[in-house]
């Protein structure tokens, strides 16, 4: 079955719900411990959206099997034209190239968007997939900070990439 990268809607909140309660109730992707309801997904969703920033859906027959988004990097003026990436493939559907799929549609997205640089920020560096398909979309490893978070009964990492998006720093933003 073709795979279908879309915006995301409102009517995908069910799934990415039931999506991110495994990474936040079994994995270490996200450092959430407690596992949001649909209310809350959705007004995660359209706080984004509302942002401008973009929200994809990864559908195959059908269902969603996965999602990304980007949203700010931290809330200060300052960094308005760098972006976060947040992507999630659903429980055995990883290594069918979904991830790569989001990823490449959310960086073309941004860019359009004018964002200058992506920023991921990848909970624990065993989560070598993650890193791996960053790192083939141009991302570079910036650093990892050492047991900065605590779920699951341990200290995990978390590992810090960045990626330019179009002319990156090489030139002011369009409204400087």
């Amino acid at each position: 079955m073709d795979l279908i990268i879309r915006d995301a809607t409102l009517a995908d909140v069910p799934a990415i719900t039931t999506l991110y309660a495994a990474e936040v109730r079994d994995h270490v992707n996200t450092y959430e411990y407690d596992v949001p309801d649909q209310a809350e997904m959705q007004r995660r969703m359209q706080g984004v959206l509302a942002a401008g920033y973009p929200y994809l859906a990864a559908e195959r027959g059908g269902e969603v099997v996965g999602y990304a988004y980007a949203s700010s990097y931290r809330a200060r003026i300052g960094y308005r034209f760098t972006v976060e990436n947040s992507v999630y493939v659903a429980a055995g559907q990883q290594g069918n190239g979904i991830g790569a799929a989001l990823l490449q549609r959310l960086i073309e997205a941004c860019e359009t968007r004018g964002y200058r640089q992506m920023i991921a920020v990848i909970g624990e560096p065993t989560n070598t997939a993650s890193i791996r398909l960053h790192e083939k979309f141009g991302f570079q490893l910036i650093g990892i900070f050492r047991g900065i978070a605590w779920k699951h009964g341990r200290w995990l990492d978390t590992v810090q990439m960045q990626r330019t998006l179009g002319a990156g720093n090489a030139d002011a933003p369009h409204d400087e």
